[in-house]
C-alpha cells in the first residue's frame, strides 16, 4: 500500500468571520469563539433579497467555484454552476458558501486554536447538523441576510440545506436538494462507522490530540483507509468495472497493484494532503446524527413544516444515498414538485459530475425563487442549536457591506 508524503493541509481562504457570541451546542459544549470561513460571489442587492446560500458535501469547503490557488489546492467543486449566465447567475445572485462548522477551510474545527491556545483536538465538542446550521443562522444575522432567496446543498450540504428550511422555514425563500436525505440511514451510518475506526485505529491518531506534533506523524494512514472506503461507496460498480475491470495499474508487474487499487491509493494521499482527519471525524459525525424529525414528531411532521418552493433530485445510480431516500423527502415536503432524476453512471459522485442535468434543476429552482423573496412574519419555531449568552465583543460591530463585498479580501 502506497502513501504520498503527508504535508499540513493548505491554509484556508482569507475571507472569515467570527460570530459575536458563543455557540452552545445540543450536547452541551460550548465554543466561546467560533470563526467561518466563506466565499461570495456576485453583487449583493441593497435589500439584500438576491443572496443565495450553497452548502458543501463532507470534504468540500466554501470554494465552490473557481481556480486552485493560495488557500485551495482544488479547483471550485461545483465550478460550472456560478458566473455570468449559468444556473447560479452571478448578474442577478448573489452567491454565498461558509465552510462547515468542524472543517478545516476557515471555520472553527478540531485543528483551530480552543482555550490556552492550543488546538482543541479531542476537546472539541461533538456537534450536529443542527449545530452546524445554527453557526450559520448566527453567521447570517451577521451578514444581515435575514431571508436566503434560496438555499442549495448536496449529500452533507443537503442535510444542512433541508434542516434549514425545517428549524428556519420563514428564513428559506426556496431551497435545493440533491443526493442527500431526511435522516442518515443505517447503512449509511455503518459506512461512516467504517471509516472512524480507521482512523482511530492509526497510532497517530493520539485520542485526537495530534496537531501540535510533526506533521508526518498524524493519523494520515487513517485517513487514507477512511477515503478508500468512502470513495467505493462515491462511485458506481458498474462504472468502476468499466473503467478498471481486473486490469492490473501498467508498469507494476504481474504482482503490481489493481488499477482500481492505484484509483483509491491516488484519492487517498490527495485528501490527506489537504485535509484534517479531527475535521473529518467530527463531521462524519455531524453527519449520523442528521435526523430532522428527532425531537419534532418523526420525519414527515417537521418536512411539512417546510414552505420554501423546493426541487428534490436523486442520481439514479446512487448506492450511498440511494434515490428512496431523496423520494421519501420530495413525497413529505408540502411544497416539493415531483422527484427529479439525474442518468449518471458515476453514482453519488453524479450530482458533482452530471452539471448539464443539475444546472437545469438550479435555475428552474431560483426561477421559482424570484417571486419567492417575501419574508411572511411567521413565529420561528424552536431552534436546534443556540448562540447565546452574549459576551462583550473585542471589537467594534462588523461591518456587514464590507464582510460581503466580493472585492473586500483578508477579512
Amino acid at each position: 500500500m502506497s502513501h504520498a508524503a503527508h504535508t499540513t493541509p493548505a491554509p484556508a481562504g482569507p475571507r472569515s468571520l467570527t460570530l459575536p457570541a458563543p455557540l452552545w451546542t445540543e450536547s452541551g459544549e460550548v465554543l466561546p469563539e467560533v470563526r467561518i470561513g466563506y466565499e461570495t460571489w456576485g453583487r449583493l442587492a441593497p435589500d439584500r433579497s438576491n443572496a443565495v446560500l450553497v452548502l458543501h458535501a463532507l470534504t468540500g469547503d466554501s470554494h465552490v467555484a473557481g481556480p486552485a490557488g493560495p488557500g485551495f489546492p482544488t479547483p471550485g467543486w461545483w465550478d460550472g454552476l456560478i458566473g455570468p449566465g449559468r444556473a447560479l447567475d452571478t448578474d442577478r445572485w448573489f452567491v454565498v458558501a461558509p465552510n462547515a462548522l468542524g472543517g478545516c477551510r476557515g471555520s472553527t474545527g478540531p485543528a483551530s486554536p480552543g482555550p490556552g491556545g492550543r488546538a482543541w483536538g479531542s476537546r472539541f465538542p461533538r456537534l450536529t447538523i443542527r449545530d452546524q446550521v445554527a453557526a450559520e443562522v448566527a453567521a447570517a444575522d451577521v451578514w444581515g441576510v435575514e431571508r436566503w432567496a434560496a438555499v442549495v446543498g448536496g449529500s452533507m450540504g443537503g442535510m444542512r440545506a433541508v434542516e434549514w428550511a425545517v428549524s428556519h422555514p420563514e428564513r428559506v425563500g426556496a431551497l435545493f436538494l440533491i443526493a442527500t436525505a431526511a435522516a442518515a440511514g443505517a447503512e449509511q451510518i455503518a459506512w461512516c462507522s467504517t471509516q472512524l475506526h480507521a482512523i482511530r485505529a492509526d497510532p497517530g491518531w493520539a485520542d485526537g490530540d495530534y496537531h501540535d506534533r510533526p506533521a508526518e506523524a498524524g493519523p494520515w494512514r487513517g485517513l487514507g483507509l477512511a477515503r478508500r472506503i468512502a470513495h467505493v461507496t462515491y462511485r458506481s460498480e458498474p462504472e468502476l468495472a468499466a473503467r478498471f475491470g481486473r486490469r492490473r495499474q501498467p508498469g507494476e508487474g504481474p504482482n503490481g497493484r489493481y488499477a482500481v487499487e492505484s484509483y483509491l491509493d491516488h484519492h487517498a494521499a490527495k485528501l490527506s494532503a489537504r485535509f484534517d482527519a479531527g475535521s473529518y471525524v467530527a463531521l462524519t459525525e455531524a453527519m449520523n446524527s442528521h435526523d430532522v424529525g428527532r425531537g419534532r414528531g418523526g420525519v414527515a411532521a417537521a418536512l411539512a413544516r417546510i414552505t420554501a418552493p423546493t426541487v428534490v433530485a436523486a442520481v439514479d445510480s446512487d448506492r450511498l444515498y440511494p434515490p428512496s431516500q431523496q423520494r421519501t423527502l420530495a413525497d413529505a415536503i408540502p411544497t416539493a414538485g415531483p422527484l427529479r432524476v439525474v442518468r449518471s453512471a458515476y453514482g453519488h459522485d453524479g450530482f458533482l459530475l452530471e452539471l448539464d442535468q443539475v444546472a437545469p434543476l438550479v435555475a428552474e429552482l431560483l426561477g421559482r425563487a424570484e417571486g419567492a423573496n417575501r419574508v411572511d412574519g411567521a413565529e420561528p419555531p424552536e431552534r436546534a442549536g443556540r448562540v447565546g449568552r452574549p459576551v462583550p465583543t473585542r471589537n467594534p460591530p462588523p461591518d456587514r457591506n464590507a464582510l460581503l463585498d466580493p472585492t473586500v479580501t483578508g477579512r
